[in-house]
């Protein structure tokens, strides 16, 4: 199996969020499954790459072009997959992994999160997402989206996209265990 990863490149951030971006990686690792991310050589990203590999699992990283010209993608990856463009990136990282999970990040992080919701609302993705809370970072997006739904812009069943867990375990456990999202989701997808 393949987990895709979404994170942060900063290395600006508090060191709990570098602590968990290398449990994620060794999790994974430990447990047989493939990390997929965005092929980053720097922040979270680097990270989680670094504690997977360390721990002799594989990595696949999908970056774009534009992003290995500026020399932003990590060089050890197991397997390195290069896409014309963004939308690419994330559909490819989409496809070949069995479901993902989203540490905290900016907005690249949160365009793909939130993306993946949409699609799996859609019945375009129907694989586990898992959202993993460290240091509370998602409670005002957790928020949002409780609020999407209070004020009916999405339904109930809809809170049932997204997991959310409190440590890198966890989240590897959810994203384990939870089933695939019902295929006959278009039925209901409008409100």
């Amino acid at each position: 199996m393949k987990i895709a990863v979404y994170c942060a490149s900063s290395t600006k951030v508090h060191a709990d969020f570098f602590e968990a971006a290398r449990q994620i990686g060794t999790e994974l690792a430990q447990r047989g499954l493939e990390l997929v991310n965005g092929a980053g050589n720097m922040g979270l990203m680097a990270a989680t790459s670094d504690a997977c590999l360390a721990a002799g699992g594989r990595v696949t990283g999908v970056i774009p072009t534009f992003m290995m010209e500026q020399g932003w993608h990590h060089t050890g990856l197991t397997h390195l997959i290069e896409t014309s463009d963004m939308h690419q990136r994330k559909q490819i990282m989409a496809n070949i992994s069995d479901g993902c999970i989203a540490l905290p990040g900016g907005c690249g992080t949160l365009e793909e999160l939130m993306e993946v919701i949409t699609w799996k609302q859609l019945g375009l993705y129907l694989k586990p997402i898992v959202i993993l809370n460290t240091r509370g970072y998602y409670d005002p997006l957790l928020l949002q989206l409780q609020r999407g739904i209070d004020e009916h812009f999405m339904g109930e069943r809809h809170a049932s996209i997204w997991r959310v867990a409190e440590t890198p375990a966890e989240a590897v456990d959810l994203v384990l265990s939870t089933p695939l999202w019902d295929p006959n989701v278009r039925k209901f997808a409008a409100i």
